[in-house]
């Protein structure tokens, strides 16, 4: 591509070469690790490695473009160009560069706290159900149709997405359901992305530490609503946003989009609802509500927050033409995510769940569900991951102590905090006596698990699907479920 048709939608301010027309484009890149000659290098200063530093080594690479946000000492500014803000132009870029592709497909973009990864994972299974082949998006992996892709971040960098958007497309994907993260909306991971329809699940405390208030972590979920719907030209398809207006953050968000609005909830409120929820020992039973219709639903999924997640999934399916008794159907089929509520099966008759679960909300919601249908103690395994927002951590020990028998406490993922300081955070409010405390992650699972008899139940949470733990900068293995069967099998 024409470096000239890459960067006219730029907002330029130093341009030393009069040749852009004669530069041929054949990627981009903001990895100096990826720079291949005819590339256009983006220069982006991050929090801890600044790609301005690496501008004459991409131009000794062939780089046949280079975009910078502040002066660099180079040999050669003839293919440099100057912009305000190098993040932004890497989403501009990336979106031209990879012709919009999100515009190719049926985008679905899921925020809030909790419920995500189950969302999108839900939504998935209903369009693939409806002839549809589908990606994913997310905290667990990227996937192309049948192809899953590891992932370090819940939304990547906007020339991440852009490229796996790309590839869907040529994949023949139909739809893709991403995650969409308050810290991806600040910081403008996905500019560029044509969402088709927004998805709010809920707001509790969580990301303090990057977002320091409440009301800031609110007003970075309402950045995917606030421009979705605004073009109301022909041809425009419409766009939609699926709120639950049972928590106090939905209702606020009803006047901040100008997309048709579809509300759900379980309190006899929203377009569409959930009355009569009964969790049985097999999952959850419920009678949901839309258009002056009812449906019984028998989920195999267990608990009122997947309650939540299924109508949230139901709604963005239903705004886009699929057939609610084909959408239940599908629901009903789902026998749970990696990592999202996972019952470990053994033969002592324990009931070991790993959870993803490290928000206070998500904490008490899985405690709330498991007290609900436990016929013995309920323990409770769990940490606080380092450099992290540390205000949750006294209110996680304590859910976790009002709801389980003598909470086991122990690492997450300390990364470079030391781990006896976050258990020092965490259990600041309470007594010795009622809790264990274990660094070692795998030595607390082993604890809880010897404590518990037959009809007990035992929570791990915090890390889920994850099979790592991250101490320092470094990942090493560390899988909760692998943690669990090799406990029983010996």
């Amino acid at each position: 591509m024409q470096a000239s048709n890459l960067v006219n939608l730029l907002q330029i301010n130093r341009c030393d070469s009069e040749k852009l027309e004669h530069i041929d484009i054949n990627e981009v890149v903001n990895d100096t690790r990826a720079i291949t000659p005819g590339c256009c290098f983006v220069a982006i200063s991050g929090g801890h490695f600044d790609g301005h530093q690496h501008v004459q080594a991409a131009l000794d690479a062939g780089a046949a473009l280079i975009v910078i946000e502040k002066p660099v000492e180079i040999s050669d500014h003839s293919r440099v160009i100057m912009v305000p803000n190098t993040y932004k132009a890497l989403a501009q870029i990336s979106t031209r560069f990879y012709g919009n592709p999100s515009s190719k497909l049926t985008t679905f973009g899921v925020t809030g706290t909790n419920g995500k990864t189950t969302i999108t994972h839900l939504i998935s299974q209903i369009m693939e159900d409806a002839g549809q082949k589908t990606g994913i998006i997310g905290t667990m992996y990227n996937k192309i149709g049948d192809t899953k892709i590891p992932t370090i971040n819940t939304t990547p960098d906007p020339h991440t997405v852009q490229s796996i958007l790309s590839e869907m497309v040529t994949a023949d994907v139909n739809s893709v359901a991403m995650e969409v993260s308050s810290i991806a909306l600040v910081q403008g991971r996905v500019w560029g992305v044509d969402f088709d329809t927004a998805i709010f699940t809920n707001l509790t405390e969580d990301h303090l530490d990057y977002h320091k208030t409440f009301e800031n972590y609110f007003a970075a979920k309402t950045l995917l609503f606030s421009q979705l719907g605004n073009s109301f030209a022909d041809g425009q398809w419409a766009k939609n946003a699926v709120i639950n207006i049972d928590d106090p953050a939905g209702v606020k968000l009803l006047d901040k989009t100008a997309a048709n609005i579809l509300t759900y909830g379980t309190h006899g409120k929203g377009l569409l609802q959930a009355a009569n929820i009964r969790v049985t020992s097999h999952g959850t039973e419920y009678d949901l509500s839309i258009d002056n219709q009812t449906y019984p639903v028998k989920l195999q999924l267990m608990g009122d927050f997947n309650v939540y997640n299924s109508l949230a999934a139901f709604g963005a399916a239903y705004v886009n033409g699929i057939d609610p008794e084909q959408i239940i159907q599908s629901l009903e089929t789902v026998k749970g995510v990696r990592g999202r509520f996972e019952v470990v099966p053994n033969d002592a008759d324990v009931t070991a769940i790993v959870d993803y679960a490290h928000t206070p909300d998500g904490l008490q919601n899985v405690l709330e569900t498991i007290n609900a249908f436990a016929k013995g103690k309920v323990y409770c395994v769990v940490g606080c991951g380092g450099d992290r927002d540390a205000l949750k951590r006294p209110i996680m020990a304590q859910i976790a102590t009002d709801y389980s028998t003598n909470p086991v406490f122990t690492s997450d993922n300390p990364r470079t905090e030391d781990p006896e300081m976050i258990l020092d955070d965490m259990v600041v409010n309470l007594n010795a006596d009622q809790y264990v405390r274990q660094i070692d992650r795998r030595e607390a699972i082993n604890y809880a698990l010897s404590q518990a008899v037959a009809g007990d139940v035992v929570l791990i949470a915090g890390k889920g699907h994850e099979d790592y733990q991250i101490i320092g900068t470094t990942k090493h293995h560390l899988d909760d479920v692998e943690i669990v069967n090799d406990f029983f099998e010996k």
